[in-house]
Formats: C-alpha cells, structure tokens, sequence
C-alpha cells in the first residue's frame, strides 16, 4: 500500500511541471500544472504507456504531431512509441493527472520536433 497527499510533493519547475505522487512499484502517478503560455516537451516512451486525465483549464496536447484539445473531464492515451507535447496556449493554468505504466525509470526520450 501506498498513501500520500498531493501538499506533500513539490512541482519540478516551481510552480509548473509535473509533480510525482507515486512513483513504482507497478505505475507512476502524479499531477501536472501548466500556466499559460508554458509547454512541456515533446517526448515518447518506449515501452510505458501514459494517460492524461484534465482537471481544469485546457491543454493542446500534440500526439504524433496531430494536436488534440484536452479540456475538463478528457482522458487521452499516449501509446507506447508516440511522441506527446503539450502547450498551454489557453489564459489560465491548465491541471491534469497523469497515469504511466509500467513504472520503468529512465524511459522517457526526447522527440523531434521540440514544437508544433
């Protein structure tokens, strides 16, 4: 068993970025904050796949450089292999969870290009 408490765990940028809440055994959780005007690189993984649920504000987020609109209530599933970018493009922040199984560290790579 695993329990925490969002306030517990800091952003990687401050206050933006994505924020861990679990991390392993079996899956990786956590949140993740945009604010406008900001984005979060473009990345794939080989064999993890990841799911983003919205919670507020909205998000362009760039599967294989096709861009899908997530707003409050969406679910999108990036794939193993495909290449996912986000960018706050809205005017306010953007909050969403975000789910990545299986937990392996070190699987998330850089993809071209950095932007759309």
């Amino acid at each position: 068993m695993i329990k925490t408490n969002e306030m517990a765990h800091d952003y990687r940028f401050g206050d933006n970025g994505p924020k861990y809440l679990i991390r392993g055994p079996m899956c990786d959780m956590g949140v993740v904050v945009l604010q406008p005007g900001q984005s979060f690189r473009n990345h794939r993984h080989k064999e993890v796949c990841e799911v983003f649920y919205s919670l507020s504000g909205e998000v362009c987020l760039y599967l294989e450089g096709d861009m899908h609109m997530l707003r409050e209530g969406d679910v999108l599933q990036c794939d193993p292999g495909e290449a996912h970018f986000l960018v706050n493009t809205g005017s306010v922040p953007w909050k969403g969870v975000f789910v990545k199984s299986p937990h392996i560290l070190g699987d998330s790579h850089p993809a071209e290009p950095e932007s759309y």
